[in-house]
């Protein structure tokens, strides 16, 4: 058996009654990493006069390469692709200078290459014990740029999955973004595109978040999309910040509602850190995530995976002391089948990752996750949430 499984790495085996059959799996999963930056003192550059285009965005230029680009005006208005069209505008990024070597956070190439490392070895093992594999699909959440995913996709443990990135800049406040690597022999990417979200503070000012990232393609044939979120905090409250997190919701039902409408029979995975639990209005009642696959039906398509770990007592972070879910996995219904092995993909499993080195030993934090930082120390720490990973299955059948 063991001979078998190191030459069909994605073959595992399921038995049912006397009857022994082969399966496929893949894992589709995602990371927080935890404010993932590359050591440049930086700032973006948005370049709108390209023709019959949106604004090219540079994100991340060098502190000293920008005197040599041409900037049109000291822009202060609203940050938007339609009304920077004709600019050519700087955009400084919020925590810029914090993950530099002269800040005090003293972050350099060493404690770069260590965190490079960190996330790496976690997200080689997300589902790896149903698989014998690296994730086929992976969300990040909390990079910086493309750079520092192209260095991600580098290290050793998962170089040899040959990732693609599916990447944009967004004009988040903080200058993070979310993005997706996938394994291109088995998931072909087709499109992807994001979703703007606009949110408004008390006072009716634009606050900016991370878009909706959505990729479509063939996940081992089947189409598939995948739907990466990273939805406004809970600063100011939860019940103060409540409605961001509710429009979020509605961006991404009317995205997958389209997606599903122009597809049929497309599966589709939701998934990211939606800072709200799985029984919060933005996902139970403006998302309409189910709790179990018996209220699944065309009227509510969206099934949780992690609703019964939530009322299990499982959480994927602690906020302000209090156990919270807020990284989850969303998918459509028709990856549900009451049958253990299918002819396409179905749920097999999901769960949040937690292994003892993702776990803080002692002191205050004992039990949370370990992340990166305390402040400005760098822990030699992995991430502040635990990440979620889903596993699919069907027959595999030899060609």
């Amino acid at each position: 058996m063991k001979k078998f499984l190191s030459i069909f790495a994605i073959i595992c085996f399921s038995v049912g009654f006397s009857q022994q059959k082969q399966v496929k799996r893949a894992a589709i999963g995602f990371l927080n990493v935890e404010n993932l930056w590359d050591t440049i003192v930086s700032a973006d550059y948005i370049d709108g006069t390209l023709p019959f285009s949106n604004p090219k965005f540079h994100r991340s230029v060098p502190v000293d390469s920008l005197k040599y680009l041409e900037v049109t005006e000291d822009y202060k208005g609203e940050w938007s692709n339609e009304l920077l069209v004709g600019k050519k505008v700087i955009r400084k990024q919020v925590l810029a200078d914090d993950f530099t070597a002269n800040s005090p956070k003293r972050w350099g190439t060493k404690y770069y290459n260590q965190k490079l490392a960190n996330e790496a070895k976690v997200i080689s093992e997300l589902g790896r014990q149903y698989t014998n594999d690296n994730p086929v699909i992976c969300g990040l959440i909390e990079v910086e740029n493309r750079q520092v995913i192209e260095d991600l996709i580098k290290q050793p443990v998962l170089a040899k999955s040959n990732y693609g990135i599916v990447h944009y800049n967004s004009y988040d406040s903080r200058g993070i973004d979310i993005a997706i690597i996938y394994q291109k022999n088995r998931f072909v990417l087709e499109d992807s595109y994001t979703k703007e979200i606009k949110i408004y503070n008390e006072e009716g000012r634009r606050e900016y978040t991370r878009d909706v990232l959505v990729a479509i393609g063939y996940l081992d044939g089947e189409k598939t999309a995948v739907f990466m979120n990273h939805w406004p905090s809970r600063r100011g409250g939860e019940a103060v910040s409540q409605a961001k997190r509710n429009a979020a919701a509605t961006v991404l039902k009317n995205e997958m509602d389209k997606i599903a409408a122009e597809n049929p029979g497309i599966k589709m995975f939701a998934m990211g850190d939606f800072n709200d639990d799985p029984v919060s209005p933005s996902l139970k009642k403006h998302l309409g995530a189910v709790a179990s696959p018996s209220e699944l039906s065309e009227k509510t398509p969206y099934y949780n995976l992690m609703y019964k770990l939530f009322k299990a007592g499982v959480a994927s972070l602690a906020y302000r002391d209090s156990p919270n879910l807020f990284d989850q996995i969303i998918v459509s219904k028709n990856l549900y089948s009451d049958e253990k092995i299918t002819p396409t993909y179905t749920i097999f499993k999901a769960e949040i990752f937690a292994p003892s080195y993702l776990i803080n030993k002692e002191g205050q934090w004992k039990g949370y996750p370990f992340r990166s930082w305390d402040g400005d120390r760098f822990t030699g720490g992995y991430s502040d949430h635990f990440p979620a990973v889903s596993i699919v299955q069907k027959e595999y059948i030899k060609k």
